[in-house]
């Protein structure tokens, strides 16, 4: 999880590569093992707000670690020693607002996992709408170890994703996972024996959303992120409006109409 020094610091920390309706974010600090430093969250937030300014030109965003070791192997312990309590509690405060930013996404956003997911590199890949990852994956927060606490969101989302009891046991022990065990859990939605198989799947589901109506997808996730956790009555709620919302919009009378029509319907993203 420990810095090291090299190249990784004379070229941007995170780039963004277009393909089609399909952005792919790099976080490009190999040497570091894609560790979060500050200038990497500030740059995951920079580059998924200029792709959410592009409406519906963007169906869909894979987030990939550079170098085939490290999704991201965690935070950047260098940047963390000095803290103060102040400072650190603006660190996480950052470290969430990335996890909001990609939450708020309208389209779906896939963590392509191919090595370490640990710390914040785990709670980057929740705040993702699914993790994909390769047979070489392995998983964890080991913050405790550190004298520290998980701080962009595992608290929150770990539990959600694989189940109170199991999300305390990683938590208190600091114990890494292999990708079978996550997938078992219900963290990984998918599982590819190498880099090449995880990003091929990770593009073919991105193509198969796009094939649907944007805006229903979008409201979709609105409701999803939104509901998740709350009680079964504010949830429904949540439902109910994200529903009628649909109704306003002319994709939903677009696919309608085909389905009725018996035709392919052409969505307009509206």
């Amino acid at each position: 999880m420990t810095e090291q020094p090299g190249t990784d610091e004379v070229r941007p920390p995170v780039r963004v590569e277009r393909d089609g309706v399909v952005a792919t974010v790099v976080i490009d600090r190999p040497k570091a093992l894609n560790a979060l430093s500050p200038d990497v969250l500030r740059a995951l937030a920079a580059a998924f707000d200029e792709l959410a300014a592009e409406g519906d030109a963007v169906r869909g965003v894979l987030v990939v670690g550079e170098g085939g070791r490290a999704f991201v192997a965690g935070a950047d312990i260098r940047s963390l020693a000095t803290l103060t309590p102040e400072e650190g509690a603006e660190s996480a405060r950052l470290g969430h607002r990335v996890a909001a930013v990609i939450e708020a996404f309208p389209a779906p956003v896939i963590a392509c996992v191919d090595g370490f997911a640990l710390g914040g590199g785990l709670e980057l890949a929740m705040a993702c709408d699914m993790i994909y990852a390769t047979d070489a994956s392995a998983f964890g927060q080991p913050e405790v170890r550190l004298g520290l606490i998980p701080g962009f969101g595992g608290t929150v989302r770990l539990p959600r994703a694989v189940g109170l009891s199991f999300a305390k046991e990683l938590i208190y022990t600091g114990r890494r996972i292999d990708a079978a065990t996550a997938e078992a859990a219900g963290l990984v939605a998918r599982r590819f024996p190498d880099r090449e198989a995880l990003l091929a799947g990770a593009r073919a589901t991105i193509d198969e959303v796009a094939q649907n109506a944007w805006t229903a997808v979008a409201l979709a996730k609105r409701v999803l992120v939104e509901a998740s956790g709350t009680p079964t009555a504010t949830a429904s709620d949540l439902e109910v409006a994200g529903f009628a919302d649909a109704f306003r919009t002319d994709d939903m009378r677009e696919g309608v109409a085909a389905f009725i029509e018996k035709r392919e319907p052409r969505f307009s993203g509206r």
